[in-house]
């Protein structure tokens, strides 16, 4: 599945049918990514900066949670 997001995560900045030639991030490959579009540069480089979190999804949970308890 692919997805594109136009609206920059970061300026919030909606940029639907103008992202030729904007910075952008593709995270995934094959036939499943995300490409996320940005109004510049440094709103790109800000946005890789965000530190990542670990999931709490934990999918060997046998409850239909799927919330790790640890």
């Amino acid at each position: 599945m692919d997805i594109f997001s136009t609206t920059d995560p970061i300026s919030g900045t909606d940029l639907h049918g103008r992202t030729e030639g904007l910075p952008c991030y593709v995270d995934g490959q094959g036939d499943s990514f995300l490409t996320v579009h940005f109004e510049s540069e440094a709103n790109r480089q800000a946005y890789l900066a965000i530190p990542l979190e670990p999931s709490s999804l934990d999918l060997s949970n046998s409850t239909d949670e799927w919330v790790d308890e640890g």
